[in-house]
């Protein structure tokens, strides 16, 4: 019986030979695939050797991600300094890390603050310069149907996710050159894909923008930036009560007219399609993130950019490759559609 087992093997081992003998063209793809999947992970794996010689800048540290990072860069032995918005944000955070991590009150939108912490982080790196600055600070509302919206709407977003983000980068540009070190820009997966009304959307993408520029001159002065492409996850962004909190806000202001073309029936399922979204799509796992914050920190060869949670990685990306036809038909499928777009024409309006 063994030797029956011994043949059968022999004979399985001499047809597969056979086959890839017979198809060269496949044997040199998959040799070839396998040689550079090989150097990719490799690649990938080596680490920066002296991080807890270097220190880390990170933005928007009350909560969420940056609180997360701070956290665990802290407990790692790097060079942490916090920037909270808020004094009870920075005192939450002292109260949970060691004594060596240092916290900044910093409103992105006011040049006078940025300008303040860029003093103190100066101060705290010394002749090292910083080797990581994380732009993780942002907001997500106001969102919603573009024409519930004006401009100052806008700006509240704007201001923080890029106009800030860009503030903070040009500022604090030259203690990162000083270590030659590294930029992490956190956009997120509606950068590739705008499938909501407001500046959320238009400041991801302007982040992406950003970022793909600045990482094409900085090439030259050994400073390495990386993009951050979250998918849903579980935050103060992504807090459903404020989400819908803003929105009654949005639909009350209203002009009769807009209300009346929505209709009352199209708010309700608005909300209701919000709740399924971030009740069903929103990971609560937000180290996911993090790791690609600490890869692009540590790895000596960052990735340009790093989709994270698997929503991202297998739908949200990939979808924005397709043609935008798919993404309209999706969205159509799941959003309501306002009371006006369900009555027929009049004649009048057919004319004109």
């Amino acid at each position: 019986m063994s030797r029956l087992n011994d043949t059968d093997d022999e004979n399985v081992f001499e047809r597969g030979m056979e086959f890839f003998l017979m198809k060269p063209e496949l044997t040199g793809f998959l040799v070839t695939f396998c040689f550079f999947t090989v150097c990719w992970f490799i690649k990938d794996s080596l680490r920066v050797s002296d991080m807890h010689k270097k220190y880390v800048f990170i933005t928007g540290c009350d909560s969420g991600f940056g609180n997360l990072l701070a956290r665990r860069l802290d407990k790692k032995g790097v060079g942490v300094i916090a920037a909270c918005l808020t004094e009870k944000g920075s005192q939450d955070l002292q109260a949970c890390s060691s004594p060596t991590l240092k916290t900044v009150i910093l409103n992105v939108t006011n040049p006078r603050s940025i300008d303040q912490a860029v003093e103190f982080v100066a101060a705290e790196t010394g002749n090292k310069g910083l080797f990581g600055l994380v732009n993780n600070a942002g907001r997500a509302t106001p969102i919603g149907p573009t024409d519930w919206l004006d401009m100052e709407d806008f700006h509240k977003v704007l201001d923080v996710n890029l106009i800030g983000l860009i503030d903070v980068t040009l500022k604090f540009l030259p203690l990162v050159k000083q270590a030659r070190g590294r930029i992490i820009n956190v956009a997120s997966v509606m950068g590739r894909l705008a499938f909501a009304g407001g500046g959320y959307c238009l400041s991801k993408c302007g982040v992406e923008s950003f970022s793909d520029s600045l990482r094409r001159d900085m090439q030259h002065f050994g400073v390495k930036v990386s993009i951050i492409e979250p998918g849903f996850f579980k935050t103060g962004v992504t807090s459903l009560e404020l989400i819908e909190k803003d929105l009654i806000r949005l639909w009350e202001r209203l002009t009769p007219e807009v209300r009346c073309a929505y209709g009352d029936k199209y708010f309700d399922q608005y909300l209701k399609a919000q709740r399924l979204s971030m009740n069903t799509l929103c990971d609560g796992d937000i180290s996911k993130v993090t790791w690609c914050m600490e890869h692009a920190l540590k790895a000596r060869y960052p990735r340009t950019r790093y989709g994270a949670g698997w929503d991202a990685k297998f739908f949200w990306l990939p979808l924005s490759y397709a043609p935008a036809f798919v993404a309209d038909i999706m969205l159509k499928m799941v959003l309501p559609s306002p009371a006006v777009s369900k009555k027929p024409m009049s004649r009048n309006q057919v004319d004109v």
